[in-house]
């Protein structure tokens, strides 16, 4: 098939790879302008872009796409189909009508559950014990169009959001080629509008810790809210990053939520509400490396009894 591919985070990667394996022509890329990122503000492209760089793919930035240039240069593409994994904009409805079978989403989700921007955090916060990808046919909705293909799968007790977006990136890939190649036989089947939820953008202020709630709902926390913004509180008047840590059977003290209750050795442990406990392995006091709970304890200084938040 003749594709236009739009995408930009290294989730879209595989799917793109996937589209040149199978044999499809790429005939362009389109992937957000390259951003200030790192030391220096330098600019920095996109994954997709330097896939698509490293495979003399034919690349478009524009910086607003509800032009009439925009689609102009997108309906000149004469595509059979444009493929959407994480591109960063909502198409218009000029875009959605341009290629001739319109335009095919992989989205990170069962839908209709989890539609929106971040439906990996959101699962993992919210203690899915599944999730799975979903090839979709776009709509002018907000994931709203009918479904073409799915496919689930666990998600892991330990499994942070990046290790399962990785997952979901390569699965999404092989449902991608699957839907092709079938594209003919399917039967798009529309989505039931009243089970679906909703995975909304992140802001910092999520990852903010609030220590009255149950160990195991922090811990996923912990899990889901990474790479950004990360499930922090504040220690000592400083931002501490919680990268890795497990809930512990309940702890029947009635000590009050954030208070440090065990400081000693590799024992970094913070009471929580209904009478829980979590233990800290991994965290990241403001402008110092991760390290470990030891390490932590040992270059802080910490007691029992000291208040984190």
């Amino acid at each position: 098939m003749r594709l236009v591919f739009m995408g930009t985070p290294a989730s879209a990667v595989p799917a793109l790879k996937r589209c040149l394996d199978d044999g499809h022509e790429v005939v362009a890329v389109w992937t957000q302008p390259d951003r200030p990122a790192g030391r220096g503000n330098r600019l920095h492209a996109s994954p997709v872009k330097e896939f698509a760089l490293a495979h003399g793919l034919t690349i478009h930035q524009p910086t607003k796409i509800k032009t009439e240039e925009a689609h102009a240069l997108f309906a000149s593409h004469d595509a059979d189909a444009a493929i959407v994994v994480a591109y960063g904009r909502i198409l218009p409805a000029t875009f959605l009508r341009a290629p001739r079978r319109g335009c095919i989403n992989v989205h990170f989700s069962l839908l209709p559950k989890y539609r929106g921007a971040a439906p990996v955090n959101w699962a993992i916060v919210r203690g899915e014990s599944e999730t799975g990808v979903t090839t979709m046919q776009i709509d002018e909705g907000l994931d709203t169009g009918a479904i073409l293909l799915q496919r689930a799968t666990p998600i892991e007790p330990d499994e942070t959001a990046p290790q399962l977006l990785a997952r979901l990136s390569e699965s999404g890939a092989d449902l991608l080629g699957a839907t092709l190649a079938r594209l003919d036989e399917i039967v798009p089947r529309p989505q039931v509008d009243e089970a679906a939820t909703f995975a909304p953008i992140l802001k910092r202020e999520d990852g903010l810790i609030d220590w009255p709630m149950r160990a195991a709902e922090i811990e996923r926390r912990v899990r889901g809210l990474q790479p950004w913004p990360n499930a922090f509180t504040q220690f000592r008047a400083q931002r501490l990053v919680i990268w890795r840590a497990v809930p512990l059977p309940a702890n029947t003290a009635q000590t009050k939520p954030g208070t440090i209750t065990r400081a000693h050795g590799d024992e970094l442990v913070v009471a929580c509400g209904a009478a829980t406990a979590l233990q800290l392995l991994e965290v990241q006091a403001e402008g110092r490396r991760r390290m470990s709970a030891r390490d932590f304890l040992n270059g802080m200084r910490v007691e029992a009894g000291a208040r984190l938040g």
